[in-house]
């Protein structure tokens, strides 16, 4: 019954969030991951690139539509938002 129960509460955690991943170039880095709300601090993966990065970062869904213009001002590219399915 636990693990039913934090299943179920994983999936209703989720219900309202969004992950959210995206690119910029190593100087736009404080910029942009300080847009960015998430719950200890973004994900950040160096690209093969070395000027450039990857970031990723947990939002609520409602706050997508106002900050993907922002981020895209900042110096964001290949920005990816998808669902998520638990989050636990």
């Amino acid at each position: 019954i636990d693990q039913i129960a934090l299943m179920l509460q994983a999936a209703l955690a989720a219900r309202h969030k969004v992950a959210l991943k995206l690119n910029c170039r190593a100087g736009a880095l404080d910029e942009v991951v300080a847009l960015l709300p998430s719950l200890h601090a973004p994900t950040v993966s160096h690209l093969y690139d070395p000027e450039w990065l990857a970031v990723e970062t947990i939002v609520d869904t409602d706050a997508v539509r106002e900050l993907i213009p922002r981020l895209r001002a900042a110096g964001a590219e290949g920005i990816l938002v998808y669902e998520l399915r638990k989050m636990i």
